[in-house]
């Protein structure tokens, strides 16, 4: 997956974290295993459902939000403030929740999010950052084998992404401090070497957006606000990709490294990495793309809050709606192929009888 900016924006790389600085690693109890994942999309319909519910279909009694989506379409994570999710929750404080779509049913895991969780491209390890002792800490969940661990964080103000699966994640993390030093680290699932990448400036967060393989980066330099590609092959920097005199915002790079999505003033662009040419899509505020590169989920440019949300098909320039009311995604809102998106919103007629007057959790299955 790739990576994100702070909570309530873009996630992902396949998903990026307000971190901090990784120091040490710390065994934690092996959680509960649950079965191997299923891929729950023969089994939809086209249509819109609720997703933010108990196994028996009942309403959550509080807020969710930060929802994303695996490529496979299988699993869904999001946090919420709801106690009724899972049966023996007396909390009232904010937890994160995976869906198991195929089964209907919620896994609790605690720890006070601080930022979007996230999910690695095959599902299998959940990902959040969470405060710990004095510090925080980048938990991480396998969702079938049952082992967790923690990533201790000491120093604050960075930024986190993680792709690939299972054990083997690739994982990049953004240093702020000094803020004069800024460099991103990228660790290779296959080999677990590490290699660094400099950032020249340092005005805004680099918000490293990794492949699922770990062989592309694409970040922010955010002195300049330019947008950046780095690949492993040759640990260079290649940028910025939407050309000299114009400002850009990085969206993210897709799953599979082979497109880097980019705001530039009311458009947005959808750069081939592989020609090295970018797609405008006029007049619309990116916000997602699904882990090909084919299927960009947009909202009406100019809109900074809950707007209604469309996905497009790249190669056929059609539009589907996904929501006419107001909503809100994150970067892995999207599956593979378009099919299912997921997004959040307070409307209170998306489907029927949504009474809670909450914000919940809507996934979309468009084909």
């Amino acid at each position: 997956m790739s990576g994100s900016t702070n909570r309530g924006t873009t996630r992902r790389g396949r998903i990026a974290l307000i971190a901090a600085v990784v120091c040490t690693i710390t065994a934690l109890s092996p959680g509960a295993a649950s079965a191997g994942p299923t891929d729950a999309g023969d089994v939809r319909q086209a249509g819109v459902e609720r997703v933010s519910v108990t196994a028996e279909g009942t309403q959550a009694n509080d807020d969710s939000s930060d929802a994303s989506i695996t490529p496979a379409g299988h699993r869904i994570v999001f946090s919420s403030f709801a106690n009724n999710l899972t049966p023996g929750d007396a909390g009232r404080t904010e937890d994160v929740f995976v869906r198991e779509l195929a089964a209907g049913q919620n896994r609790q895991f605690g720890g006070y999010p601080l930022a979007p969780p996230m999910l690695s491209s095959d599902g299998q390890v959940l990902a959040f950052l969470g405060p710990r002792f004095n510090n925080m800490a980048l938990y991480q969940h396998h969702l079938s084998v049952g082992w967790s661990s923690a990533y201790t964080c000491s120093l604050w103000r960075c930024e986190a992404a993680m792709g690939s699966n299972d054990r083997q994640q690739a994982f990049s993390v953004s240093f702020r401090h000094p803020e004069t030093n800024r460099r991103i680290e990228v660790r290779r699932p296959d080999t677990g070497a590490l290699q660094t990448v400099d950032v020249i400036h340092n005005t805004a967060p680099a918000r490293p957006s990794i492949s699922s393989d770990g062989t592309r980066l694409a970040y922010q330099d955010g002195g300049e606000q330019d947008v950046f590609l780095w690949d492993w092959a040759d640990n260079t920097p290649a940028g910025p990709i939407e050309g000299p005199g114009k400002a850009a915002e990085l969206v993210q790079l897709s799953d599979d490294g082979s497109k880097i999505v980019y705001r530039s003033g009311p458009d947005t662009y959808v750069h081939d990495v592989a020609s090295g040419t970018a797609l405008p899509v006029p007049g619309v505020k990116g916000v997602a793309i699904d882990p090909t590169g084919r299927y960009l989920l947009h909202a009406p440019s100019g809109t900074t809050g809950p707007a209604p949300l469309t996905l497009r098909d790249l190669e056929t320039g059609t539009d589907e709606t996904v929501t006419d009311r107001p909503a809100s995604a994150g970067i892995d809102a999207v599956s593979t192929g378009g099919r299912h998106v997921v997004f959040e919103s307070a409307a209170e007629d998306i489907v029927p009888d949504d009474t809670n007057g909450k914000t919940d959790i809507f996934l979309r299955t468009l084909r």
